[in-house]
């Protein structure tokens, strides 16, 4: 899955895949701060092992350098905003900041999307939290639309 940035530089998108690791931590720990201890290496392991029905692509330039990754699972359960199943779903997406607004994230996407139809998927959804407006502009860009917003609460019982 070889695309062009906006410059017309070649991005690389491929699956994950072992020596993908070390750059995939790390990116998923930019993302996900809470995962680095250990927790993100721990689940690349057990994809790697076994993906299931998930997707997970790293982005490089040219020169091999890792750009971003995507990570995608076909959900079977019901995905708001959706009517059919399975849906491919967009559990991350994750662009270098040096990376942004070349294309990245949209050759990532599309990746996804392939893989999507390849599994019979008419629908593809994502979520974002209710601040994260870089990321809601990014699903924008990239076709997506907003299906609803939701605040999630609790109550501990004693």
């Amino acid at each position: 899955m070889d695309r062009a940035d906006h410059l017309g530089q070649p991005i690389k998108i491929a699956p994950a895949e072992a020596g993908d690791t070390a750059d995939w931590t790390a990116m998923r720990t930019a993302l996900w701060p809470s995962g680095g201890n250990g927790e993100h290496a721990a689940e690349i392991a057990e994809l790697l092992a076994d993906a299931g029905e998930t997707i997970n692509l790293i982005a490089r330039n040219a020169d091999g350098v890792a750009l971003g990754f995507a990570e995608a699972a076909l959900r079977r359960d019901y995905v708001n905003g959706c009517r059919t199943s399975p849906v491919a779903f967009l559990e991350g997406i994750f662009v270098k900041p040096e990376a942004r607004g070349t294309g990245v994230a949209r050759a990532l996407v599309g990746g996804v999307e392939a893989w999507a139809r390849q599994h019979g998927c008419t629908e593809f959804a994502s979520d974002a939290s209710v601040e994260n407006f870089d990321s809601h502009n990014m699903h924008r860009a990239l076709g997506f639309t907003e299906t609803q917003r939701v605040v999630f609460f609790k109550k501990t019982l004693g």
